[in-house]
């Protein structure tokens, strides 16, 4: 555990407390998790989510975008419905993505997990995309890749990344819930 990882941690539930409360303040909180994120991956050569991270970097100012144009004037942000088609459309992205991922990292480089990291990777970006898209069905896919992420960081040994993840998961279930109630 180090300091730069206790820094990601505390940013990261800061950022993510925010965002389930439908909070523009998570985006610049969010951007500067993703930078510490970035470096502590490359430290542990989890290249995919390294490298996720300058995605989500990207994803994170589009995010900012949609936030501040749907947003109401009361300053809460409108939840939109996920339509099905999307959603299929979504994850068949996000596997297609995991495959491409997968093989690159395993032929050209030394990932540690590339294959698992990829997936997650890939499917981490079509869950960062429902959530630049107001759509609460981003909080089921953040669920199910946490899970994952749980595991894949307690074999990396990076302990307090894993609890952070863990506790995200809890904070994605009261996300849900919340845009639930936000969109019926």
């Amino acid at each position: 555990m180090s300091m730069l990882e206790i820094v990601a941690v505390v940013v990261s539930v800061l950022a993510i407390w925010l965002t389930a409360k439908r909070r523009m303040l998570c985006w610049p909180l969010n951007l500067v998790a993703c930078a510490l994120y970035f470096k502590l991956f490359l430290d542990v050569r989890l290249y995919a989510d390294m490298a996720l991270q300058a995605v989500f970097g990207i994803g994170i100012l589009y995010g900012w975008i949609s936030w501040t144009r749907g947003s109401r004037d009361t300053g809460s942000v409108v939840v939109m419905p996920l339509a099905r088609s999307q959603a299929l459309a979504g994850l068949a992205a996000g596997a297609v993505g995991a495959l491409a991922i997968g093989w690159f990292t395993s032929t050209y480089t030394d990932a540690a997990l590339p294959w698992i990291d990829a997936t997650l990777s890939s499917f981490s970006l079509v869950a960062q995309y429902w959530t630049a898209r107001r759509h609460r069905e981003n909080w089921l896919l953040w669920i199910a890749v946490d899970i994952a992420y749980v595991g894949m960081f307690v074999v990396k040994g990076l302990m307090l990344t894993a609890g952070l993840y863990a506790v995200i998961i809890g904070l994605a279930v009261v996300g849900y819930r919340g845009w639930r109630r936000a969109h019926p």
